[in-house]
């Protein structure tokens, strides 16, 4: 389970003048997701949403609050008082820089990360790809032949056996987006969190990806420990089809507005009346944070 207790991150910016300024990206979000669900994150561009997933990957520290996985915190808060850098300091005066590095504020948890950009190295093959991520959670034990072989049974999961030798110039967009997933699953984390991953495709091969994305999500839960996904998307569609519940963000500082579930049975139709109805409940929603005019029933 995955607990965020009163999340927020503050930014010192500098403004067009050369003067120093505070940006709140998210401000006292709490929220609680259960194992094995799907949720998306939605909200307009600049609201902290990709902020706020990278504070649970462990990629940035909150400013204030904590997050915990399975009763773990994932990474201390900064300390921003004089007092509280004291006592960080204290907390870790016996132990070296190297000991820092490799104990303090590490993510200790099952995690994988997918990008916007897909974050796969152009200058490795589809198959590289996959080992190098393989190679970088394995024990030291496992043979080269053992890491291969599983690598290419996950680029078999998401149809892309026959381009193991490609590199990723070689391939189309909706195929780098099936590598990137194929290195997630490969390391079989307990989460994984997407960053508007299907953005930079056209709507037919998004509409494709969505559902291999479910099906391997499904297929996790049928073998007994399903996968949570957390999902940052401006897609309004996307966020319900894909979704057990969806939270939308307010405009920036990033809150949470509503917390919206879904529950409308698996396998779903994208032109379902009830998903229709959600998403219309949605814009509205955006509409009224616009133009501070309702004009629909919340």
């Amino acid at each position: 389970m995955i607990e965020a207790r009163s999340i927020g991150k503050f930014f010192s910016v500098v403004n067009e003048k050369g003067l120093a300024e505070g940006l709140t990206a998210v401000l006292n979000v709490s929220l609680t997701i259960p194992d094995g669900k799907i949720v998306s994150i939605l909200g307009p561009s600049g609201c902290g949403k990709s902020t706020f997933l990278e504070i649970l990957a462990g990629l940035q520290a909150p400013t204030d609050g904590t997050i915990h996985i399975d009763g773990k915190l994932v990474l201390e808060p900064l300390p921003a008082t004089r007092k509280e850098q004291i006592a960080y300091r204290r907390r870790y005066r016996f132990i070296s820089p190297l000991a820092n590095g490799v104990f303090r504020d590490r993510p200790k948890h099952d995690i994988a990360m997918i990008f916007q950009d897909y974050a796969v190295f152009p200058w490795m093959t589809a198959l590289q790809n996959v080992v190098f991520a393989l190679n970088l959670r394995s024990s030291g034990r496992a043979k080269k032949r053992e890491i291969e072989e599983k690598a290419l049974f996950y680029l078999h999961k998401v149809d892309l056996a026959a381009s193991a030798h490609k590199y990723p110039s070689q391939l189309s967009g909706g195929m780098r987006q099936r590598l990137a997933l194929a290195r997630a699953l490969s390391v079989e984390p307990k989460i994984i969190l997407m960053d508007e991953p299907f953005a930079a495709v056209d709507a037919l091969t998004r509409e494709k990806l969505q559902d291999e994305l479910l099906r391997l999500w499904d297929e996790t839960g049928g073998a007994g420990s399903p996968i949570t996904v957390i999902l940052v998307t401006h897609d309004t569609q996307e966020a319900v089809y894909l979704s057990d519940e969806v939270i939308v963000f307010s405009p920036g500082p990033g809150t949470i507005r509503n917390r919206i579930p879904v529950r409308v049975r698996r396998p779903r139709a994208r032109t379902d009346a009830e998903l229709v109805e959600i998403q219309e409940r949605i814009l509205a929603m955006f509409q009224y944070d616009i133009n501070q005019e309702a004009d629909y029933s919340i």
